[in-house]
């Protein structure tokens, strides 16, 4: 079962790095996941994702809360909707290749919007 949730952790983690670059796939979740998985597959990487400069902060913050600000989501989606939409103008003429980043821009946002939200005057770590 570790091997099986160490292999799932690195997927989602390889997953989360993608959607740095690639418009409408969420990072957050799958950075989530992979800590999830690593957490009980390889405490080492679990904590060195926690270490990290980058997902250290993230992982912190939603291991006390389980929540995300509504600033933390405005920006997510916000940022989310201004590349899909860069990408299906640059797309043009292209109608599959525009209706699947529209889809994936939506299920980017659903998976964002469906995290709890906290107030702004939370505790973060």
């Amino acid at each position: 079962m570790r091997g099986l949730l160490w292999v799932a952790g690195t997927l989602a983690l390889v997953l989360g790095l993608i959607g740095v670059l690639l418009p409408g796939l969420p990072t957050t979740p799958f950075v989530l996941l992979a800590a999830a998985c690593y957490a009980k597959a390889s405490p080492r990487l679990h904590a060195a994702l926690l270490n990290h400069r980058l997902t250290g902060p993230l992982l912190r913050d939603w291991e006390a809360n389980r929540s995300l600000t509504r600033r933390t989501k405005t920006i997510a989606v916000g940022s989310m909707l201004v590349m899909v939409s860069f990408s299906i103008w640059s797309f043009q003429g292209r109608l599959v290749v525009q209706l699947l980043l529209l889809a994936l821009g939506a299920i980017g946002a659903w998976v964002v919007l469906r995290i709890p939200t906290r107030g702004a005057d939370s505790p973060m770590p």
